[in-house]
């Protein structure tokens, strides 16, 4: 019995408007759309994992510990991604990163991104080459993701542990270490899911025991549970699906 991770999603202020920027940004399409929240995914089953957008009336006041990373497979291809990002709305964006050869943007709701330079790492992942979340501690929230998320390490150093899908395709889950202490609830989160059959109650009491926390971010009375992994980043477990 184990979880495993089925969504990005995203706090937004518009979150039809938010779907729609990034199904366009990303050539994805737009699945579901509520007022309670709107799903972007790839087209034909392609390699991605889904981005869920939902309403928040409260603003983004820090950058966030959660962010994506976008795969060029070229330095022209860079290029004209960012290029076409500012024309659809983004702006530049200054996370202190200095002289890089990736381009920090941020979309419409402030959110930040990265467009990257080729890397051959990536060039089988889809449109997001990685999910990155800021660790004090790489190694021990890649332990804790590697068993919520059931993705394998696919690489590890002292500043980075990436994880990956156990068939190898779509984006790296990235852990990557940061001074910067947590202060606000994260405006990017993960959802996990257990498996058809399995019971929710059980795989929370799991997590638990791994390291999380229960977290209250004002979600009331709610179908899933909301959890916080050791380093406080919030995440929610689903129904089996």
């Amino acid at each position: 019995m184990s979880t495993r991770l089925v969504n990005v999603v995203a706090d937004a202020a518009h979150p039809a408007a938010a779907a729609h920027w990034w199904a366009e940004a990303l050539g994805w399409e737009v699945t579901f759309e509520t007022r309670h929240e709107v799903a972007v995914e790839p087209p034909d089953g392609g390699p991605g994992i889904p981005l869920v957008f939902v309403p928040v009336p409260d603003h983004k006041s820090v950058p966030n510990r959660v962010h994506l990373d976008l795969a060029s497979p070229s330095a022209a291809a860079q290029a004209d991604l960012a290029d076409r990002l500012l024309g659809m709305g983004a702006t530049p964006a200054d996370v202190g990163q200095g002289e890089v050869p990736w381009v920090v943007l941020a979309d419409p709701e402030g959110n930040e991104l990265c467009v990257l330079e080729p890397r051959d790492r990536y060039r089988d992942t889809g449109p997001i080459a990685a999910v990155v979340i800021a660790a004090a501690d790489p190694a021990e929230l890649a332990w804790f993701w590697a068993e919520a998320a059931a993705w394998p390490v696919a690489e590890a150093s002292d500043q980075l542990v990436a994880l990956r899908h156990p068939s190898g395709a779509g984006p790296f889950l990235e852990l990557v270490r940061s001074a910067t202490p947590k202060l606000v609830k994260n405006r990017l989160h993960l959802d996990l899911a257990p498996h058809p059959g399995d019971d929710p109650a059980t795989e929370v009491a799991r997590l638990l025991d791994l390291g999380a926390t229960h977290a209250d971010i004002g979600q009331g009375n709610v179908t899933w549970t909301v959890l916080a992994d050791p380093e406080g980043n919030e995440f929610c477990v689903l129904s089996p699906r």
